[in-house]
């Protein structure tokens, strides 16, 4: 069975953006993103594939994405209506209609993500964000990997903005690095 991984850039107060979705901010050079670009090629957005080296490589982990409107409204603004052209794509609105034949759009994500998870084949699903997304998901999430940034915002998007439902997760492993990014995974606690 497939699962849902949220995998996801967060700062050290928990924030995946800045107030106004701003992440710019977020650096990515250096061994983290080697280590990144050798174990989740199929994360960079496809226009970035070839510039970063990875265009020839077979997805590591996820074959399908599904993404909250805000996250998918900053590449759409620029003209890039399939982000991630090399995955199959899911974005969650009620009200946008979808701009590419390769993207679709749901406005209800829990029973597409139970579908999905149903299917015999293919690879993980990638829940990119974002945090509004992620509490609706929240109960059909089986995996976090959290990209751990050095950096405190003060306020902005959390990893999960929805009501106070504690959900437990362990610890499955962390990679540090030197510039005090860390990289952990973590998987749901089943009750």
């Amino acid at each position: 069975m497939r699962k849902l991984i949220y995998y996801i850039s967060a700062t050290l107060d928990g924030f995946i953006a800045g107030p106004e979705g701003q992440y710019d901010f977020l650096p990515f050079d250096g061994e983290e993103a080697e280590a990144i670009l050798t174990d989740f090629p199929e994360t960079m957005p496809t226009p970035a594939r070839a510039p970063f080296g990875v265009a020839d490589r077979a997805a590591q982990r996820f074959d399908t994405v599904i993404m909250g409107r805000a996250t998918y409204d900053p590449g759409l603004k620029a003209g890039l209506t399939s982000p991630y052209a090399h995955l199959t794509q899911y974005v969650v609105s009620r009200t946008l209609v979808s701009p590419d034949p390769a993207v679709t759009v749901v406005d209800d994500p829990v029973p597409l993500v139970r579908e999905l998870k149903e299917q015999d084949s293919g690879l993980d699903i990638w829940l990119c964000g974002g945090g509004k997304l992620a509490a609706v998901l929240r109960d059909e999430i089986d995996e976090l990997i959290i990209k751990r940034h050095p950096i405190f915002l003060g306020s902005g998007i959390p990893l999960f903005d929805g009501p106070f439902t504690p959900t437990r997760f362990a610890p499955v492993g962390t990679r540090s690095f030197n510039s005090g990014f860390s990289l952990t995974h973590f998987a749901k606690v089943q009750s």
